[in-house]
């Protein structure tokens, strides 16, 4: 038999290296040459506007795939 899987609390810290994955929808809006134009335009919108709401996009994904992946390694872990 293994050992029992530590009791998790609300404030311990998660070390996971899937966790990094979460500086990318910080940083890429920050990228000012990525939305410095006002063309190609969509649905008549021009680029900013919806270079800004895949942004959006990005975060909720990034954001989920981080979380399920997570916590896919504590389930394998053992500690969840």
């Amino acid at each position: 038999m293994g050992e029992p899987a530590p009791d998790r609390r609300p404030g311990d810290r998660d070390h996971s290296p899937w966790n990094w994955l979460l500086i990318v929808p910080i940083v890429l809006p920050l990228i000012t040459t990525f939305y410095n134009a006002s063309s190609p335009d969509l649905l008549g919108f021009p680029r900013f506007y919806w270079q800004q709401l895949s942004y959006i996009l990005v975060g909720v994904a990034t954001t989920t795939l981080v979380y399920r992946m997570t916590k896919l390694t504590r389930r394998r872990d053992g500690e969840g």
